[in-house]
């Protein structure tokens, strides 16, 4: 829907009583005055549900939204999605905001805000359902009654020691409906201790965990194992979409957008995506220098400035493809920070084998080009074929081994391994691969066509 048409009375209505998820998409296509507007008619709950969804951009929303309106939605919202709000708002509407909120609100606030992001504890939400290890199965059942309009879920229930408050068990909803009523809690919990994780665990490791072990619940506990909060499933999964939209449109060389590409500004957008060109471009200088540097060469070879855009793309492809794997890899837990040398030992055969296939290609090509007389390369196209094949086994060689083990150093000098993007891979190996080009000439045209 474009933002700046009419809403149908289908899609009014699906704001007023539809899904959630859908009321928030129709929202989120609206400029965020009008949104703002349509969730300030709405029921309180019902608004708060819709803003509770990923698909809306909360903070555009809320900003223009009454100070008093705005809070007392941010109270009714789960706490995982009000930490979420106020962290991305500008710090003094969020600092107004928070002086409105309820006591119980700004503590769940303070507890998950005060972990780093990309954390466990900064995506948790602390509405779980807790009982003792004392309680019976009526007696969870009767809490499930009471708090299951308050709770992120109802399908895990954690029991904590009554004495310590430790994270003891957890009984899943279908075995506790299915046991008597007065049978003791404990007796129908799974006999082993819960999976957790600490408040610090990055974020890759709790998807990894849910992943595994189909858990639609994580819970949070302390050094000395208290229950802070759970990590949902759908928290994962809207926290794995976001990263991976800021990792891919670091892979196509600019910094991540941070906010809708429909929605951000013009000025915004400049700053965003002009860093990385003018990097890459002032990068792309060397490949000026390093032509320079053999312009004697060039003059005396003209042919064999033919073939330097075929093995400039070829080393940079091949980069980019182990560059993007290697990333992929390590943001699965595939491969760890110290496994640099066996990529290595894996990636340096591979690309003498593709560079071997295409040096192959090469040569074929020009064969066929001088056979057929599409082209004359000259008395000497068989050194021209073989310098050509040679550097491009050698070019792709290198690019395969600098693109896999570039994310490994970024990993280990502290910066994100997407930051390795296809085009500063490509960039370098352009460099590099005009000096192995006319390295390579000048072993085997030297007396001859140099």
């Amino acid at each position: 829907m474009d933002a700046t048409a009419e809403l149908t009375l289908d899609d009014a209505g699906t704001i007023a009583t539809g899904r959630f998820a859908d009321a928030a998409d129709l929202l989120s296509a609206l400029p965020p005055v009008e949104a703002a507007q349509r969730l300030g008619e709405l029921q309180p709950e019902r608004a708060a549900r819709i803003l509770d969804q990923a698909g809306l951009d909360h903070c555009d929303v809320m900003i223009r939204l009454p100070p008093a309106t705005a809070a007392g939605l941010l109270d009714r919202m789960s706490a995982d999605r009000r930490a979420e709000v106020i962290r991305r708002l500008p710090v003094k509407a969020a600092a107004d905001l928070r002086r409105r909120l309820t006591a119980q609100s700004n503590a769940d606030l303070d507890r998950i805000l005060s972990y780093p992001v990309n954390t466990a504890g900064s995506i948790m939400t602390v509405e779980c359902l807790t009982a003792t290890t004392a309680a019976t199965v009526a007696d969870v059942l009767a809490l499930i009654r009471a708090d299951a309009d308050h709770a992120e879920t109802i399908y895990a229930i954690y029991l904590l020691d009554a004495d310590t408050k430790v994270l003891t068990r957890v009984i899943s909803l279908r075995d506790l409906i299915a046991a008597a009523p007065a049978a003791p809690a404990m007796s129908v919990a799974r006999q082993r201790l819960p999976l957790s994780v600490l408040p610090l665990t990055p974020r890759d490791e709790v998807a990894r965990l849910i992943s595994k072990y189909d858990l639609l619940a994580l819970p949070v506990v302390d050094d000395a194992g208290h229950l802070l909060g759970i990590v949902t499933v759908d928290d994962v999964i809207d926290a794995i979409v976001s990263e991976d939209t800021a990792a891919t449109q670091r892979l196509g060389g600019s910094e991540a957008l941070g906010e809708r590409y429909d929605r951000i500004s013009f000025g915004r957008m400049i700053r965003k995506r002009a860093g990385w060109l003018c990097a890459l471009f002032v990068s792309e200088m060397l490949t000026a220098s390093a032509m320079q540097y053999f312009e004697g060469e060039l003059e005396k070879a003209i042919v064999l400035t033919l073939f330097i855009p075929l093995i400039m793309s070829s080393g940079g492809n091949s980069g980019s493809q182990a560059t993007s794997l290697i990333i992929r890899a390590l943001a699965l837990g595939e491969v760890k920070l110290g496994d640099w040398w066996r990529v290595a030992r894996r990636e340096l055969p591979t690309g003498i084998v593709l560079g071997s296939i295409l040096g192959v290609i090469g040569i074929v090509r020009i064969t066929l080009w001088q056979v057929l007389h599409f082209y004359d390369y000259g008395p000497h196209w068989q050194l021209i074929a073989l310098t050509v094949g040679t550097t491009l086994t050698a070019i792709v060689s290198f690019g395969s081994l600098t693109g896999s083990l570039l994310p490994f150093a970024l990993q280990r000098l502290g910066f994100d391994p997407a930051s390795a993007s296809a085009p500063f891979v490509a960039t370098l190996v352009d460099v590099t691969g005009l000096v192995i080009y006319f390295s390579v000439a000048l072993l085997i045209l030297s007396g001859t066509v140099l």
